[in-house]
């Protein structure tokens, strides 16, 4: 019997694994949660380190981890499978809470962060390409933005909840226990109750791909697909330079604004208000940009979303206090949630189903590298020239960021693309 016999795609088809897969990656997302606001006020309070630099390198640490496991992931899961790299995940995952509620010393923090970006690059990456298997091309928008909705709103949640828990009983070890309950769950989930999807992305090969940017055979060997997605090709290029600034203003928000309020003399409750409302909205508005991205195309939602992030990073500039960067902090997640999803939609609307792992793992490379370079640029301009510098610098590239989108990027989505030529 052929391997593909039975197989369908679409959401409604795989209803119960595509929600179950929606779930495990609420978990990926709740450990990066935990430690949106809590980890840098330890080190400034914990480990007493007075340069920022040194208190993002955490965020450096993960970035970097994260975005090579990610490129490890895709390759090998168009090898492998699926499902094996989404359980190794969770095992790595396992110590990361009990490595920083015992930690004497940062550069246990350091390493816990080494294995969190080993755990996501693993995890989440398996959730995006499975969720893309499963639904086929009609409504990958859809998929990708439900995908990012529950990873993301997770990580607005958790931020809120460890930041409440440090408030009423300190920055350890409570606001970690929480993890510990994630890790294993989300392990025990993945081991008996997620199935393989690789025979979907086969099937949807065999049914003919509508991809003419990446396609398989030549261009699939891996350094050629290395180097078109990342300089080669200028709309796969476009939409990984796009996500490297996504993230590298997302490395801003979490290693700098945290300290940032606090020097503005904002409490923990309220840090931790403005460090949950950005990811919470980016989740919640996700649900419905992903699927908006199938109705209108990619490009000028991508473009437009970097521009709105640019405008609402400039917003904390301002010394107006809580309630403007309440605002600032709600559009930064809206134009996020523009971005997000359609960046993955849109790379899997340009490569063949049989690259596809592959080619998700060079964008999420340069992708998730912003973590890093954002956290460690913002952090050198923030000890040299101070935070509000820091903060602009990142406002400024983001912007940049869209502009290259609008010059060089084409539209990806196969309906859209087709209409307009």
């Amino acid at each position: 019997m052929s391997p593909s016999r039975g197989l369908r795609l679409g959401l409604g088809a795989n209803a119960g694994q595509f929600w179950l897969l929606v779930l495990v990656n609420a978990f990926v997302g709740s450990m990066v949660g935990l430690e949106r606001e809590v980890v840098p006020l330890m080190g400034a309070r914990s480990f007493g380190l007075a340069s920022q630099t040194a208190i993002v390198s955490f965020i450096v640490t993960f970035g970097f981890t994260k975005a090579l496991t990610n490129l490890y992931a895709g390759r090998t899961a168009d090898r492998t499978g699926r499902k094996p790299l989404l359980v190794a995940g969770w095992l790595v995952g396992l110590p990361i809470p009990f490595l920083i509620i015992f930690a004497p010393a940062w550069s246990w923090i350091v390493f816990a962060n080494v294995l969190l970006g080993i755990n996501q690059g693993l995890c989440w990456s398996m959730t995006v390409v499975m969720k893309i298997d499963l639904v086929g091309p009609k409504q990958r928008g859809l998929a990708m933005g439900l995908n990012e909705f529950a990873g993301y709103l997770a990580v607005g949640v958790t931020a809120y909840l460890s930041g409440a828990i440090a408030q009423a009983y300190g920055l350890r070890p409570w606001p970690f226990v929480l993890g510990i309950a994630v890790s294993l769950t989300a392990l025990a989930l993945s081991v008996f109750a997620v199935r393989e999807t690789q025979g979907h992305a086969r099937f949807e090969a065999a049914q003919g791909s509508a991809a003419t940017f990446l396609p398989s055979g030549a261009e699939g060997r891996f350094a050629s697909l290395f180097a078109t997605v990342s300089w080669r090709d200028p709309t796969l290029s476009s939409i990984s330079q796009a996500g490297l600034v996504n993230n590298l203003n997302d490395g801003l928000a979490w290693g700098i604004l945290p300290l940032y309020f606090a020097a503005a003399g904002l409490d923990v409750r309220r840090i931790a208000v403005l460090a949950a409302v950005y990811p919470a909205t980016w989740g919640i508005l996700q649900a419905g940009t992903g699927a908006l991205s199938d109705r209108l195309g990619r490009k000028w939602m991508i473009a437009g979303g970097m521009c709105l992030q640019a405008l609402a990073i400039s917003l904390f500039l301002s010394r107006a206090g809580f309630a403007l960067w309440f605002v600032a902090a709600v559009l930064l997640g809206a134009g996020t949630a523009l971005v997000y999803p359609t960046l993955l939609a849109a790379i899997g609307d340009a490569v063949d189903p049989s690259v596809r792992a592959s080619a998700v793992g060079v964008y999420r490379l340069w992708r998730d590298s912003g973590y890093a370079i954002g956290a460690l640029l913002s952090g050198v301009i923030a000890d040299r020239l101070g935070q509000s510098s820091a903060i602009g610098a990142v406002a400024a590239l983001t912007f940049l960021s869209g502009v290259v989108v609008i010059a060089r990027m084409r539209e990806t989505h196969p309906r859209i693309k087709e209409s307009i030529r």
